[in-house]
């Protein structure tokens, strides 16, 4: 199918979330690239500690980690030199778990009003999940090739690879439950899982392409009118395995 890059303009974002090792950071540069989108990952990072007013540096260590990034970094408020804090507003050092989110909502949203972006994951897709401009993505692959990837990239051994991988995934399902109430794995929460078992790199880039293309050209649809069931009729007769309802 050919790219309508006048209908894909329509949209105003990609996320892409991933499971570690499944080349999910890579097919969001190369989708970046294909689009001629800006990729923002790590920048958020430094957005988010700028609205927190503390350092880059402790953000990007706490990012998406066990505890979240934002206990972490609350925590870590006792002991910052207060230099760094003083143009945030006071209501950002609440101690609740709102002033992070609001703080990622915020950088988020506003990349989204600039318009075609593609975020690669910190809640993205849960933060735009009522947004019909966005496409939300998500990359997987079986443990075993994600292991061959991640020593094929990283230079470590199996062993390493694997613990590295069982560390990251715990990190990203623990930071969405505890900041979002949600997992990463559930389905519902994006519009195209891609497999990279079964696809090529490049080819889960086609897909995601295909997939912008296609959800920009119902924009125009009516919420009401989508579904699975938009335009179907009802069967000729009832499926084999109704039943109707017990009395």
């Amino acid at each position: 199918m050919e790219e309508k890059p006048d209908v894909i303009a329509n949209m105003r974002a990609v996320t892409l979330s991933r499971e570690y090792g499944s080349g999910g950071g890579e097919i969001a540069v190369r989708l970046a690239e294909r689009l001629h989108w800006q990729l923002i990952d790590h920048e958020i990072v430094s957005r988010v500690a700028r609205e927190l007013g503390i350092s880059e540096r402790e953000a990007e260590l706490r990012d998406e980690q066990t505890e979240g990034l934002l206990s972490r970094i609350l925590n870590s408020m006792r002991t910052i030199d207060p230099a760094l804090m003083v143009s945030a507003e006071p209501a950002t050092f609440a101690t609740d778990a709102e002033a992070y989110r609001r703080a990622l909502g915020k950088v988020v949203n506003a990349a989204v009003k600039r318009g075609h972006v593609v975020i690669v994951g910190r809640a993205s897709q849960v933060l735009l999940a009522r947004r019909r401009d966005v496409l939300h993505a998500r990359v997987v692959a079986p443990l075993d090739m994600r292991v061959a990837y991640v020593m094929s990239r990283e230079g470590l051994d199996q062993d390493a690879a694997r613990s590295r991988i069982q560390l990251k995934d715990r990190d990203r399902l623990r930071y969405l439950q505890a900041e979002f109430d949600t997992k990463p794995n559930d389905a519902h929460l994006y519009d195209i899982v891609v497999n990279t078992a079964n696809f090529s790199l490049d080819q889960a880039v086609d897909l995601i392409c295909l997939a912008v293309q296609h959800k920009a050209g119902r924009l125009s649809v009516t919420t009401g009118e989508l579904g699975p069931g938009a335009g179907l009729s009802p069967y000729p007769s009832k499926p084999g395995d109704f039943r109707p309802p017990e009395k």
